[in-house]
Parts: C-alpha cells; sequence; structure tokens
C-alpha cells in the first residue's frame, strides 16, 4: 500500500486547516479532520486559534496510523487485498471511525470476499454516500476499478 497516496487522498477529503474550526457536528477540530481531545494541547482553545503546521502533521501522522490499524483489525486479509481496496476502506474509516464503520457489515463481508462490485453496491447503500459527495462517488470508483 503506497502511504504517501493514500496520506494526500485522505488529506485531500478532508481538507487541512491551521487553526481550530468546529466540525460539521460543532466539534471543536484541527488540521486534518483532528477532533481535539482532553489530553490535546488545544484542548479548549476557542475557534479560530492558529495551530502551525508542525503540530497538524504531527496529529495527522498519529491519526492516521490509528486509522490504520483499526481498519486491518476490521478486515480479516487487510494485507492482501487490492491496494485501490486499502485505500477505501482506510478512507472510510478516517472519516467516519473504526466504531461507525464497522457498521458497514455487508460492505466489509463483501470486501473480505473481495466482491468488489457488491460493495459498491454496499457503500452506495447508506446515509454516509449522500453524506460526503464527490468523497463517495471517488471512493466507490476506485472499488469498482479493482
Amino acid at each position: 500500500m503506497n502511504k504517501e497516496i493514500l496520506k494526500e487522498q485522505i488529506k485531500r477529503h478532508e481538507g487541512e486547516v491551521l487553526e481550530v474550526y468546529a466540525d460539521s457536528l460543532g466539534f471543536r477540530t484541527l488540521g486534518v479532520g483532528h477532533l481535539i481531545k482532553r489530553d490535546d494541547h488545544e484542548y479548549g482553545s476557542p475557534v479560530g486559534t492558529p495551530v502551525s503546521q508542525d503540530i497538524v502533521d504531527g496529529y495527522y501522522e498519529i491519526d492516521f496510523a490509528t486509522h490504520l490499524v483499526e481498519t486491518k483489525h476490521l478486515v480479516d486479509d487487510f494485507d492482501d487485498l487490492p491496494e485501490n481496496i486499502q485505500h477505501v476502506l482506510v478512507n472510510m474509516c478516517f472519516n467516519l471511525g473504526a466504531t461507525r464503520l464497522s457498521r458497514f457489515r455487508k460492505m466489509l463481508g463483501c470486501a473480505n470476499r473481495h466482491e468488489w462490485k457488491e460493495m459498491a453496491v454496499e457503500m452506495e447503500d447508506s446515509k454516509w454516500f449522500s453524506q460526503v459527495g464527490r468523497r463517495s462517488k471517488e471512493l466507490q470508483e476506485l472499488v469498482l476499478d479493482a
């Protein structure tokens, strides 16, 4: 798996903000979709507080590694899957979190059975697909190209 290509893809989908901002649910976030946690230095910082590129990059490295490990726990033979499928699954985990991605049972089952067309159908059969717009269609195309 080409981690650098995947990181750029996720960054393009998530966006990168060099300040504290409120995400779509109103939670304080920074950088590449990093939800600010109680033990983060920026916890309690008001929206609009600037954050350096180094800080953003540090959180992104940690968040990416975490979501990669979480994805591997959800898919039996992750390392043997085609690269496109690996990228799609990690990207979705980054966007949804492991708990919500784990609820895509039919889609994950299709991934485990290497049923790409069915996996693409299951992706579309979700609220997530319409909520994230262009991202979901692009990821679905990657699945169909596997």
